[in-house]
């Protein structure tokens, strides 16, 4: 009979340990969000994920996306970029539209008003990025290679820049 209290050790080698890098990375990216929600949301009435919702749309050829295709972008579910995209809806920064041959299929556009209002969300944006990463506290190699390592943790695809 195996004593349950007798849990396997992990092994330590030497290094850094590979849960505490990613339980640094987590509260990274909480204070990152926490930081871009109180400018977006101050400024523009938005959150860090509303404001990533709408520029994936922007990026999108002639500014929309199927819902699906939109979830898959942003790691959401369906119901999750329906959830999301309502209140965007309902203020007028994006619209729903049927496709034309399958009615089934239902697209998220960004409206000419959430365009508009994305350019200066997007201002908002860079500032925000600008002063968290000031240059007394990191330089253009230091970037760059944050830049790599989080596309190699799945950050976003090489190419997808911002306009």
């Amino acid at each position: 009979m195996t004593n349950h209290s007798e849990q396997p050790q992990p092994t330590t080698t030497p290094g850094p340990d590979p849960l505490d890098t990613t339980l640094r990375l987590v509260r990274a990216q909480t204070a990152v969000v926490k930081r871009f929600d109180a400018s977006l949301s101050g400024l523009h009435g938005v959150s860090l994920a509303d404001f990533t919702m709408l520029l994936h749309l922007s990026q999108a050829p002639g500014g929309r996306m199927r819902r699906v295709d939109l979830a898959e972008s942003l790691g959401l579910t369906a119901s999750g970029v329906t959830r999301g995209l309502a209140p965007l809806e309902r203020i007028g920064l994006v619209s729903r539209e049927a496709a034309a041959r399958d009615a089934r299929v239902a697209y998220a556009a960004l409206t000419p008003t959430g365009r508009e209002r994305l350019a200066e969300m997007l201002y908002t944006a860079r500032k925000v990025a600008a002063e968290h990463f000031a240059a007394d506290q990191w330089n253009a190699e230091d970037l760059c290679r944050l830049s790599a390592l989080l596309t190699r943790l799945g950050g976003t695809a090489p190419g997808q820049h911002l306009g």
